[in-house]
């Protein structure tokens, strides 16, 4: 099905600038996404939700679509995320592609730096007669995760405006920080009120997804000992060199890239120093638990050895659990799963079952009491200028969620 309104609301959210921080100590980071998840509570009310309002916990804004039906049936809850990555997201200016052949190549930027060549972006050629909502090349798009937002919101908007289409209670949640790992770590359960919920977060049509990695962020810092180079030999500890013997005591094999599938990593993502001080960032991944409890007793081990030969404390790691697996709480009860596939086989679209190389915030809520997997939104190569989104996919969105509350019925 075909929904006006869809494209238009994605293209007004996209331009607001919404993006999260990460050194931020506040809730939500920034207050651009304040200020636009009070713009969605506006909005929601709007369109008629009820008890519309913003949780002070958390920052989510949450809504009630109260059933129409005595029938009693599970409330399920559709739950999206209002920032956007760690990339330029001043001034988006989307382009629109109409119709694409699915071969040529896509100008972003009047200059011809930036392109969508299907060359490099194979994911392109699926989407032979699709229109397609892109980047500028300035910054990235912000389908990860308005795309999200604007399907729940367009799918409420519909139910609500046919009435005669019969449905059980719906929960809508839009919160911030999910792209710095924060954002669902207040989320309030019992607030929301959903018996089942379902983040509208995924990439291209058909992902459905219900294990996430076990995640774990990790920093080493150094100390060292500066002295002149001339009389170095049996007194310089250079912490350079113990960032570089710290990180090449790591299993060469498991980084991001040169792993797939359920293969873990340790994953460095910042470093910085000098001979005196040097400090390291890492995110620890894996999708089975013990594996993942084993990669962190390795980290820390080694630590361990660099200290025995350099004296205590000359290397200190912090390690911090981020998020869980949430197949652990899911497969208890796969029929949260099962409802998101039939509605998927329902509408002929092909579900995509696998483990996400990453996390979302169902991860952190199913742990919480409320399992949370995860369905495709659209989005192609997201956090980035190359990001983009095709309108079809992004209607075939809600008509997933319309299906979902029909079969919730049955």
């Amino acid at each position: 099905m075909t929904y006006e309104q869809l494209l238009p609301r994605f293209l007004k959210y996209v331009k607001i600038e919404t993006r999260s921080d990460e050194t931020s100590e506040t809730v939500p980071s920034t207050q651009s996404q304040v200020v636009f998840i009070q713009q969605l509570a506006a909005e929601l009310n709007e369109i008629g939700m009820s008890d519309v309002h913003v949780n002070d916990q958390s920052g989510y804004a949450f809504a009630t679509l109260p059933a129409n039906t005595d029938q009693a049936v599970k409330t399920l809850g559709f739950i999206a995320h209002v920032d956007t990555a760690d990339f330029n997201a001043e001034n988006v200016a989307p382009k629109i592609v109409e119709n694409y052949d699915g071969k040529s190549i896509i100008p972003l930027d009047e200059a011809g730096k930036y392109q969508l060549d299907p060359a490099v972006f194979p994911s392109l050629k699926k989407y032979q007669g699709h229109t397609l909502i892109t980047t500028d090349g300035r910054t990235l798009l912000g389908a990860d995760d308005k795309a999200g937002v604007a399907e729940i919101m367009t799918a409420m908007a519909y139910l609500l405006t046919h009435p005669e289409i019969k449905h059980g209670t719906i929960k809508v949640g839009l919160g911030p920080d999910e792209e710095i790992g924060t954002g669902a770590d207040r989320f309030d359960v019992a607030d929301f009120g959903a018996d089942v919920a379902y983040t509208v977060d995924g990439g291209p049509l058909g992902q459905l997804e219900y294990e996430t990695f076990n995640a774990a962020d990790g920093r080493v810092h150094i100390t060292g000992t500066n002295v002149h180079p001339a009389e170095a030999k049996g007194v310089m500890v250079n912490a350079n060199q113990l960032a570089i013997d710290f990180h090449n005591a790591l299993p060469a094999h498991d980084r991001p890239e040169a792993t797939e599938g359920r293969e873990g990593f340790f994953h460095l993502y910042k470093i910085s120093g000098d001979v005196d001080t040097a400090d390291l960032g890492y995110i620890i991944r894996d999708h089975d638990r013990q594996r993942f409890e084993a990669r962190k007793h390795l980290f820390a081990g080694i630590a361990d050895q660099l200290n025995a030969k350099y004296g205590p404390d000359t290397v200190v790691v912090t390690l911090k659990d981020q998020y869980y697996n949430m197949r652990e709480v899911i497969e208890k009860d796969m029929s949260v799963v099962e409802l998101a596939k039939n509605a998927m086989l329902a509408l002929g679209i092909k579900p995509d079952i696998a483990p996400v190389r990453g996390g979302t915030d169902g991860s952190k809520i199913s742990f919480l009491g409320l399992p949370t997997p995860n369905l495709f939104a659209g989005g192609e190569n997201m956090h980035g200028r190359f990001e983009y989104v095709s309108l079809q996919t992004m209607n075939q969105a809600v008509d997933v969620i319309l299906k979902m509350n029909e079969l919730n019925l049955k």
